[in-house]
């Protein structure tokens, strides 16, 4: 399937040419039929020679209603270019040659009516329109010299259409869903019908979908489908799409309201733009409308350089590098240019100089974005992130991949240096802190992604261990407590089962601090109830229980091991922890694996 939209000056023969082609009244609207006059966008479809069927969105030609016709003729991939042969090129046929120019719009047909009203001048209008088209890509389109009175041309017509849609760049149906709304409104029956051009993606009946909105977003899901007036189950692009929603109704939904795949789009109110048409940006005014899709939205424009300038939008969109938008005078009917979209996550400029750099840096880029250049500017970023703006990365000597993130070689090293200076300096400041926390380190870099941060601290070479970060052989310093450490040490290995007492570790000037950094360096071993020992002790025990007849008793065990019940019954609890020993009651154990 495919979509034309049609284009040209008021009363140039746009509806009559695809009344004629169709068979269809594109005209809705009583006051348009009693008029003459189209106010607001028709409907009309066929089936053409070689199968393919092609729906025409019909726009008007008055300058009164170039908002009508830039919502038809925005999501419109291929357009018709109308001009009558007694009337050749006329103002509108301008103001709509600079719509498809700053849309894009490169395929299409140039289709000269009303031949038979004035046929010694086709051949002049013809060269007048090439002429009039140029550098917008429609210049050496086909053209067609039709009569949609008499039907002169017309099978011409359909013939040379057949191969502009043949040879236009074919759609997918897998891209993420953004369906830009151009009509709302209730059918008995069935509730909410939106209707829009299906540009890429595909629609399936009971498909959950977002509908965004000017106040927010609302969660919706297909009820129903139609193309051309026929229920469907699925509708792929590029098609004219009718949708029956559940969840909102209909007098809820605007033109320029826009269905999206869920959580698939970023939204933005601001984005740098590059003039693709139309004047230099210091010649436009500061305050401007903004045609995407169907919408139009008022906006504030801040000019950097003639080319480029940063626009804010009165409420966020779903705009990614690389779309093209339309800007025109808020108070006249009159297209001012078009841009691409080369940024929708534009940084803050506050400091001196900042505005100079950020130019430059747009003037780099290409029209559709670059993921490489968004990497480096950002330091990182995910790669959810670079598919949700629709860039592409790979992997270069400037930017490594970690995980699910990309990262600028600079900011990594930024990183690790930032990050070890830190631990060291805690090491300094405080011997017996078990380092830093991820909590921490995360703040300190401002990364929220503790993945990412461990992939930091093994580029540092720092250690992470119990969710703490310290430098190699750092984290194990006791300062001014290692004398009185090392003197425990000693007695804990000539007496492995006779725990200090509380006081001797008092006389020591050993608190909870010190034990604690000497148990993370494993030079100690605490267990329940305050008893410490030497860390070889719980093996050591192993040997002399593993002589005992199994099973035994607590007393035996404290009489081979020597020692206490205050010593004994924590160091058993850990043995049992520790899986060397079962408990078989509340007297007796065995070691595990022996035989009783």
């Amino acid at each position: 399937m495919h979509v034309v939209a049609t284009a040209g000056h008021v009363d140039h023969g746009k509806s009559t040419l695809v009344r004629a082609l169709t068979g269809m009244e594109p005209d809705r609207w009583a006051e348009e039929k009693r008029r003459g006059l189209t106010i607001d966008l028709g409907f009309a479809w066929t089936t053409l020679g070689s199968g393919s069927t092609v729906s025409f969105v019909d726009v008007p030609g008055h300058e009164r209603f170039l908002g009508n016709m830039l919502a038809g003729l925005g999501p419109s991939p291929v357009v018709c270019f109308v001009v009558a042969v007694d009337e050749g090129w006329q103002p509108q046929s301008s103001d709509h040659r600079d719509a498809v120019a700053a849309l894009g719009i490169r395929n299409g047909m140039i289709v000269l009516t009303k031949a038979d009203l004035a046929p010694e001048r086709v051949q002049a209008v013809s060269a007048q329109v090439r002429t009039e088209l140029g550098g917008t890509g429609l210049e050496n389109a086909p053209i067609a010299v039709v009569s949609a009175t008499t039907g002169a041309g017309l099978d011409d017509f359909r013939a040379a259409l057949d191969h502009v849609l043949a040879a236009a760049p074919a759609p997918s149906a897998s891209d993420r869903l953004r369906l830009w709304v151009d009509r709302a409104f209730s059918a008995r029956g069935a509730g909410t019908i939106v209707t829009g051009t299906l540009g890429a993606g595909a629609l399936r009946v009971e498909d959950q979908l977002t509908l965004h909105q000017a106040d927010g977003s609302a969660a919706v899901s297909i009820r129903g489908l139609q193309s051309h007036h026929q229920a469907v189950d699925r509708i792929g692009p590029v098609t004219r799409a009718a949708v029956n929603l559940r969840g909102i109704s209909s007098d809820r939904i605007h033109r320029g309201d826009v269905l999206l795949s869920p959580g698939a789009w970023p939204l933005t109110r601001e984005f740098d733009a590059r003039r693709s048409t139309g004047p230099a940006f210091t010649d436009v005014p500061t305050e401007v409308v903004v045609h995407i899709g169907s919408a139009a939205l008022p906006a504030r424009l801040r000019t950097f350089d003639g080319d480029h300038a940063r626009l804010r939008l009165d409420r966020p969109m779903p705009l990614v590098p690389g779309d093209r938008v339309v800007l025109r005078y808020p108070t006249g009917e009159v297209v001012l240019g078009g841009a691409h979209i080369l940024d929708v996550e534009p940084q803050a400029l506050t400091r001196r100089g900042d505005g100079t750099r950020h130019t430059a840096w747009l003037a780099a880029l290409p029209d559709d974005g670059d993921a490489r250049a968004h990497v480096l500017r950002r330091g990182a970023v995910t790669q959810d992130r670079l598919e949700r703006l629709g860039l592409t990365m790979t992997p270069d000597a400037r930017i490594r991949r970690i995980g699910d993130w990309w990262v600028s070689e600079t900011t990594y090293e930024r990183w690790a240096a930032d990050l070890r200076a830190a631990v060291e300096k805690l090491h300094e400041r405080d011997p017996l802190a078990p380092g830093m926390s991820m909590g921490a380190a995360a703040d300190l870099l401002g990364i929220a992604d503790h993945r990412l941060v461990r992939a930091v601290i093994d580029a540092t070479g720092l250690t992470h261990a119990a969710g703490r970060i310290a430098v190699p052989g750092r984290n194990g310093g006791l300062g001014t407590a290692e004398r009185a450490i090392g003197e425990l040490e000693a007695r804990c290995a000539a007496h492995p089962f006779e725990a200090p007492e509380a006081s001797d570790l008092h006389d020591l000037g050993l608190g909870p601090r010190e034990l604690a950094a000497a148990e993370r360096a494993g030079r100690l071993l605490r267990l329940g109830g305050g008893v410490v020992v030497g860390p070889r002790t719980p093996a050591l025990a192993m040997r002399e229980l593993s002589r005992l007849e199994q099973p035994f008793t607590t007393s035996q065990a404290r009489q081979a091991l020597g020692t206490t019940r205050r010593v004994a019954i924590p160091l058993l609890e850990h043995l049992d922890t520790k899986g060397w020993t079962v408990r078989l009651d509340g007297t007796h154990r065995k070691v595990a694996g022996a035989r009783t």
